[in-house]
């Protein structure tokens, strides 16, 4: 499944097609919701977990947020845990992820295009 769209404006380059998959759609939806969430890592690695959820399996979000975070779409802070999150021994090192301008870009387009649905959709 993929979203296409395009915006004007100084979004850094959004004009280009720009491809989801129905699991990012989900991400960038939650993090519509919510605006920051927690996100961890190991200390020796740069791959990022997400534990808030279950719909997918962990590796499934670590690539989810590996891919939006390339795409410009979220950004991952490991520098601004949040706080009240409890830390997990098996990843210590705590941090955080927001939509980026583009990523708020693109789920108001998604939101516009009805992209946003359910899971059956043709997004």
């Amino acid at each position: 499944m993929s979203s296409r769209g395009s915006c004007s404006g100084g979004c850094g380059g959004c004009a280009r097609e720009l491809t989801l998959t129905r699991p990012e759609i989900d991400m960038l939806m939650t993090l519509a919701q919510i605006p920051f969430l927690p996100v961890c890592r190991r200390a020796d690695e740069d791959t990022p977990v997400y534990l808030e959820e279950d719909a997918y399996s962990l590796e499934a979000y670590s690539q989810i947020l590996r891919l939006l975070e390339k795409k410009g779409l979220v950004d991952i802070d490991y520098r601004q845990p949040l706080k009240g999150v409890a830390a997990d021994p098996r990843w210590p090192v705590q941090g955080s992820m927001a939509l980026t301008a583009r990523g708020q870009q693109v789920v108001e387009l998604l939101e516009i295009q009805g992209a946003v649905g359910d899971s059956g959709s043709d997004a």
